[in-house]
């Protein structure tokens, strides 16, 4: 008996040792491919939301450099061009889904040329509307943002409307949340990724100060998560380095609102949550380092080459670990064109973001009221069927 416990002796251990060294590799794949959640919460289920809105039916996290929709790669084995899509968002610009005007002086600027009126839900209604189209076409995902964005062109610098679904001290506006919400619902239902904006630099001078600001920040990710979506993901503040009046919203220091969003949590729950920046610039070392994925813009830049060149060099800030990297603005088209925007930024395994300012006629573009949402132009018509070539439509 004691002869076979020392023969056998070696061969138990080393199949306890195997036995242990297997199961680390599987717990190690496990957090990988999860790994836009806390490593501890691998697989999170759809979650309950507010009283009588049911389960949640989507899921975006992050492994690696992929974006994951319920647990699984976006655009699961489709290649175009001989490269993988698989993991990335094609997305766009639609940041007035839940615009309004509180002052009365530039209100009648927005009127429908039907009615004559301005008209928040209407807009809203009509959103949602085209929302199935979209998706149908194989877009994934669209920006919204709690302040909107510049609702005429060329107007960075002076916006005397007021468009914030915060109010000074940073609570949040009720009628645009609940417009808000009914946008998250469609977008869950429909498997879409929501990248919401909570500040824009044409009207954070609306909340008074630097408290203001944080608090406008935690009730926002606070609603979400007390909703039960996870298909939301945080831009802390559209184009951190343009105009922004506190300076907890600049390059310096806004990677202190983007550990701040993350560090909310219901349980083990949180959002993923970036910021961007202006057209042809590439996050600084500490937005690379906190940030759970980044975001660029192409505005103003006119070489497809460039935008190749953005997204190698976003990859080689100082603090980046590997993570998605997406355009989700770009005033570039040409979509017929071999060398395009959209393409070069594909072609270097990052998602794209279609941004057409449009004219306020309800006709053109997607940015200056009043929209309309459907594909009623022909450029929107381009881009539309530019997603459908390189995704396949709706899978």
């Amino acid at each position: 008996m004691g002869n076979m416990v020392r023969s056998t002796g070696p061969a138990l251990i080393a199949i306890l040792i195997i036995s242990t060294t297997f199961l680390k590799v599987l717990w190690t794949a496990k957090r990988r491919r999860f790994d836009g959640y806390p490593s501890n919460q691998a697989e999170y289920p759809a979650t309950p939301s507010r009283p009588g809105h049911g389960r949640r039916a989507t899921v975006i996290s992050v492994s690696g450099d992929m974006f994951l929709v319920n647990g699984l790669p976006s655009y699961k084995g489709r290649t175009w061009q001989g490269r993988s899509i698989e993991g990335l968002l094609l997305n766009a610009r639609l940041v007035q889904g839940i615009f309004d005007d509180l002052n009365p002086g530039t209100r009648g600027f927005w009127s429908y040329p039907d009615t004559g009126k301005w008209d928040p839900e209407r807009n809203t209604r009509e959103f949602i509307r085209a929302m199935p189209e979209w998706r149908d076409h194989g877009l994934l995902s669209f920006t919204l943002n709690l302040q909107g964005g510049m609702p005429k062109p060329f107007t960075e610098t002076v916006q005397p409307w007021h468009n914030s679904a915060l109010t000074e001290s940073g609570e949040l506006r009720p009628e645009y949340m609940t417009r808000l919400e009914n946008i998250l619902d469609r977008a869950d239902e429909l498997g879409m990724a929501v990248i919401l904006g909570v500040y824009y630099f044409g009207q954070d001078h609306r909340l008074r100060d630097e408290k203001a600001v944080k608090q406008g920040l935690d009730n926002a990710v606070d609603w979400i998560l007390d909703g039960g979506w996870n298909n939301v993901l945080i831009e802390i503040n559209n184009e951190c380095d343009v105009h922004y009046t506190l300076p907890i919203l600049q390059p310096r220091q806004v990677d202190e609102l983007i550990i701040r969003a993350q560090n909310r949590r219901r349980g083990l729950r949180r959002l993923l949550v970036g910021t961007s920046y202006g057209g042809g610039q590439v996050p600084r070392p500490n937005v690379a380092e906190a940030s759970d994925f980044l975001l660029l813009h192409g505005n103003g830049v006119d070489d497809p080459d460039r935008i190749a060149e953005m997204v190698r060099d976003a990859r080689k800030v100082r603090g980046y670990t590997e993570k998605p990297v997406m355009f989700n603005e770009d005033d570039h088209y040409g979509f017929d064109k071999p060398g395009n925007n959209m393409a070069s930024a594909v072609a270097e395994y990052a998602g794209w973001g279609y941004y057409d300012q449009g004219e306020g006629n309800y006709r053109d573009g997607f940015q200056s009221p009043p929209v309309n949402w459907g594909l009623s132009s022909e450029r929107k018509r381009a881009f539309f069927n530019a997603v459908r070539e390189i995704t396949g439509g709706k899978t």
